[in-house]
């Protein structure tokens, strides 16, 4: 998705079924699910996975729902946190769910691309 301060990858999965044809696809509904903004938070990396793993699953549930939806998934927003111990900031000293409104480029790439 895009590089943070410290130029770590943010990846950003896409999951749904691709075999479908490209108009349906593009009539599909997104939904966005993201993880780790807050470092501290590590609980939320063991559900992110959970989440993952079933929407790539053989059931027929998740088969419905990748035939229904596009699933962007964004494992770990806030990587440089993840990596240098903080709590609950960026490398910028800043707590990320508190500029969704106006993020900044350069300061909050993360937010800023995936908004």
């Amino acid at each position: 998705m895009c590089q943070t301060l410290a130029g770590n990858p943010v990846d950003m999965l896409t999951i749904t079924t691709f075999g479908s044809d490209a108009d349906e696809i593009r009539r599909r509904k997104a939904c966005v699910i993201s993880s780790r903004v807050h470092p501290g938070e590590t609980g939320a990396q063991f559900m992110m996975k959970g989440v993952i793993d079933y929407l790539v699953g053989p059931s027929l549930g998740a088969r419905i729902l990748r035939d229904n939806f596009i699933f962007k998934i964004i494992p770990m927003v806030n990587p440089d946190g993840v990596i240098n111990g903080n709590t609950r900031c960026s490398l910028a000293g800043v707590d990320l769910n508190r500029v969704w409104i106006d993020p900044q480029k350069k300061i909050h790439p993360t937010i800023y691309h995936l908004k």
